[in-house]
């Protein structure tokens, strides 16, 4: 039996509960507050970054803690781009450019609780959101917006995007931004971390983190992680740390029709998570920004204590013709998945 939904219109926090993985989500930007996983020794630790009520999101504290970001996730240049033949503008709100949908996207929206099965088989909730035309104050066209997060197996949790634009092409890029720390939310930082990525590409950037629309090969470069490695191993080499696209073209694995995209493991606890995508490239991010954040149980949240791994399309695609194309025409459907899969 789907569970009676409360208070569908107003920010909560709801659970899906399958006796093995624990997860918290709220309506308010679609966002994971929770999610607690066994390690080697079958003890449960909570490893996203994330506040213990909704208040925080609503009230802006949260960069972009395990929200969904949209219309179009990552950056675009100087907030401009163009569409059959019309200029729009976005708000500027990172340097010189528009990130993850301007001043008001996506992750600050509530969104209507569409389903809910708390736990038993395959747990589930499913989020709706109608985006305005002309939302943000540029926007084309009104766009219909549904994400569902099913705990597929004791060790599996999937996320369905889905968007259909209603009256006007539009572009759409969404992204999952969970900041991740296996050893536990509250335990220091991710630089221990090994992970390996399957892009043997990246897409540089200029000095305001846009891509300049070549591809980079990462052999021997500090981005190369096509073979497992640590994390902090080479991070001081790129800046303040990683904040890149790669390009997922080297998966020599599928599983449900998706592509391995990463591979992230704390040593430690011996905790695994597996990333599985449809989208060309995945964000690496390292919290490089986090700068005392006061989060659940009152942990600190310093630079570098979760790692994101946002599966998207190219940033700032709608003004690179050589990237794949962020456009969907009226009344055809975005669809974007991602599978995490953890083990010990």
């Amino acid at each position: 039996m789907a569970d009676q939904t409360k208070n569908i219109n107003s920010p909560g926090i709801f659970e899906l509960n399958n006796g093995s993985l624990q997860v918290k989500i709220s309506n308010y930007g679609a966002t994971i507050t929770s999610l607690s996983v066994p390690d080697k020794n079958g003890k449960l630790a909570d490893v996203v970054l994330g506040f213990d009520s909704v208040d925080p999101y609503v009230n802006g504290l949260a960069p972009y803690f395990g929200c969904i970001v949209g219309r179009v996730a990552n950056r675009i240049k100087e907030g401009k781009f163009s569409l059959n033949g019309v200029d729009y503008t976005l708000p500027i709100n990172n340097g010189p450019n528009s990130l993850h949908g301007g001043n008001k996207g996506f992750d600050k929206k509530t969104w209507e609780v569409a389903g809910h099965k708390k736990d038993g088989d395959k747990p589930f909730i499913t989020f709706k959101y109608h985006s305005a035309d002309g939302e943000e104050g540029c926007y084309p066209g009104a766009v219909t917006v549904t994400a569902t997060y099913t705990l597929t197996s004791a060790t599996t949790m999937r996320l369905d995007m889905e968007a259909v634009p209603e009256n006007k092409d539009t572009p759409i890029n969404l992204a999952q931004h969970t900041y991740w720390n296996l050893s536990g939310h509250d335990s220091g930082n991710i630089l221990d971390h090994r992970i390996q990525i399957w892009g043997s590409h990246i897409t540089p950037v200029d000095q305001h983190s846009v891509p300049t629309g070549e591809l980079l090969p990462v052999k021997g470069t500090p981005f190369d992680f096509t073979e497992e490695k640590r994390i902090g191993e080479r991070i001081g080499e790129v800046g303040i740390g990683y904040d890149h696209n790669y390009v997922l073209d080297c998966a020599d694995q599928v599983k449900d029709g998706l592509k391995h995209a990463a591979k992230l493991r704390d040593g430690e606890s011996s905790r695994v998570m597996d990333l599985w995508t449809d989208a060309p490239g995945v964000q690496f991010y390292t919290g490089n920004y986090v700068d005392g954040v006061v989060g659940k149980g009152n942990a600190v949240y310093g630079k570098h204590a979760g790692v994101c791994l946002e599966t998207q399309g190219f940033p700032n695609a709608i003004n690179q013709k050589s990237f794949p194309c962020v456009v969907v025409k009226a009344g055809e459907k975005y669809k974007h998945t991602m599978l995490f899969e953890f083990s010990a």
